[in-house]
């Protein structure tokens, strides 16, 4: 089950999110190669944990490998992981004026520079695949608010923890409300869309 919690935009922000409330994941813990290890050996395994935490670092070494060669890795019902690229607009291939051609290399163009590194930065890209598609998560996510959260909505409808008000009458309990605060050009992926999938 995945637990939800809401964060507030800031009221001075001058967009049209200002004082909206998004949802947001509320992570329970960082999961390592050694804690996924522990997990799969109690999956009734013939492999000991050691083994799994073997394989799994030699498979993460691997991936970077054949990333970093220009390959894309397909892990079935997970994701696709690939090498994407940050580039710079060049204006031309060749600068006469400065002597400077079109480069596959990192870096950033100063200012009034036509050409020179075509790249500004490289990152890996995961994009889900399978199981892991967006249609295929939302088929068996089961979501509920944080307990917090749960408190903060009754105190916000003026009912106790339990769902019953002042005069004995029960709620069945609604979504709503939390405190968190969120400003413009952050975290704000729970409000918005995020890269696409491939079946």
């Amino acid at each position: 089950m995945i637990e939800l919690y809401l964060s507030k935009v800031t009221e001075s922000s001058e967009t049209e999110t200002a004082g909206k409330m998004y949802a947001r994941v509320s992570y329970k813990q960082t999961m390592d190669l050694h804690d996924m290890a522990h997990h799969m050996a109690e999956h009734n395994t013939a492999f000991s944990e050691g083994l799994i935490v073997g394989v799994l670092t030699d498979f993460v070494k691997c991936v970077r490998e054949m990333v970093l060669n220009g390959n894309t890795v397909k892990v079935g019902n997970l994701a696709i992981f690939k090498a994407t690229v940050e580039s710079n607009g060049l204006e031309v291939l060749y600068d006469a004026q400065s002597d400077k051609v079109a480069s596959a290399t990192l870096g950033v163009l100063k200012e009034g520079e036509k050409t020179g590194a075509a790249v500004k930065t490289i990152k890996l890209l995961a994009q889900s695949t399978g199981d892991f598609t967006r249609e295929e998560l939302k088929k068996d996510v089961k979501l509920a608010w944080t307990d917090k959260t749960k408190a903060e909505i009754a105190a916000a409808k003026g009912t106790t923890g339990d769902g019953s008000t002042g005069n004995g009458t029960t709620d069945s309990g609604s979504q709503g409300g939390n405190t968190g605060t969120i400003t413009p050009g952050g975290d704000n992926t729970g409000g918005g869309s995020g890269g696409g999938d491939e079946g």
